[in-house]
């Protein structure tokens, strides 16, 4: 296997001290406290919020508080996406009053309902309004602020390299790039070699993104990009340790608390699904709830049956569901999916 001890090493954001360089990716959605929580239990570099508006948080709506409150993490990082320069500035002022350690600014989520509103990674179509952006944003708080991105809009456009030069001059202190353009959203392949560019083209740390799971994998794009760091999204699906598996891998270690048996895993499960009622309510708890407990099931469950798989996504009594998971994992005999925990 390639090397993989870069990742081991600790890395400074703009002041900020990140214990290594396998990160969590925000997920909007997904990366809640709860699910934060665990990634950094397991050994993840730097976990980051889901995407929150900056309109909707600077008028104050309902929801926004959860996803920007402090967690007791170490460092506290919150990503906020909009395309109105004073909605930014202010929502970064608010998440910084709040304790966030780091700003990250999205323009790079490919979502509809996102682009659709000029912001995300539309906003790689219009540099100049980009930039406006970060000035804003640099401008309204002390901490660092970074950005995230995709390699352009689509392949006639591939303008990575100068949105993160023009950003460093502006004050962002580390980019990280997702391997696709926006129009790819997540089909093919990420292009790893296509973030050297980017890399090249700036002397703040670059971090890689795209099509991660495992340590080899990390290892290559490492190798192919040069960048200083990975962040791994959608791998957590399931599995909130890969990051930490992956950093563990590094140092020649077992990352910490994995479950290793279909007990252990179901009590995972379960508190995991327990913190999240907590945090929402049981109501809307509830429905957060379901997409992680099918991926939990889609990876560490061997052909549970349909009808007890609807049971567990659609009953509304947490102690049913709770039942029905401690059933479904007592009867499990497949061995554990831990990808990259190893």
């Amino acid at each position: 296997m390639p090397d993989l001890t870069k990742l081991a090493a600790p890395l400074d954001v703009g002041g900020v001290q990140i214990r290594n360089r396998v990160f969590l990716a925000p997920m909007s959605g997904i990366t809640d406290e709860p699910f934060r929580q665990r990634a950094h239990a397991h050994g993840a570099g730097l976990v980051v919020s889901e995407m929150v508006a900056s309109g909707e948080l600077a008028k104050g709506r309902a929801g926004c508080d959860l996803r920007i409150r402090h967690s007791g993490l170490p460092v506290h990082m919150v990503q906020l996406a909009g395309r109105e320069a004073a909605h930014m500035a202010e929502g970064a002022r608010i998440a910084a009053g709040e304790g966030a350690d780091i700003i990250d600014i999205n323009m790079g989520c490919p979502a509809k309902k996102v682009t659709g509103g000029y912001a995300g990674s539309a906003l790689m179509l219009d540099l100049d309004h980009a930039l406006s952006l970060i000035d804003a944003v640099v401008g309204a708080v002390e901490v660092p602020v970074t950005v995230k991105m995709r390699l352009g809009w689509d392949e006639a456009a591939l303008n990575a390299p100068m949105l993160a030069g023009r950003a460093e001059q502006a004050g962002v202190r580390m980019v990280t790039v997702h391997g696709r353009t926006r129009c790819q959203f997540y089909q093919g392949k990420a292009d790893w070699r296509a973030i050297a560019r980017v890399k090249d083209a700036v002397s703040i740390p670059v971090v890689a993104n795209g099509d991660v799971s495992s340590p080899a994998e990390a290892a290559d794009i490492l190798d192919q990009s040069g960048a200083d760091a990975v962040m791994i999204g959608r791998a957590h699906y399931g599995a909130p340790w890969i990051a930490g598996g992956i950093a563990a891998a590094a140092t020649g270690e077992a990352a910490p608390n994995i479950p290793q048996d279909p007990t252990a895993l179901a009590d995972y499960v379960v508190a995991h699904y327990d913190d999240m009622l907590a945090l929402y309510g049981v109501e809307s708890g509830l429905r957060q709830a379901r997409k992680h407990l099918g991926w939990y099931l889609d990876r560490h469950v061997g052909g549970v049956a349909d009808d007890s798989r609807k049971a567990i996504l659609t009953a509304f009594e947490p102690a049913r569901v709770i039942a029905l998971l401690r059933d479904v994992f007592s009867r499990d005999p497949q061995p554990l999916n831990l990808r990259s925990a190893a």
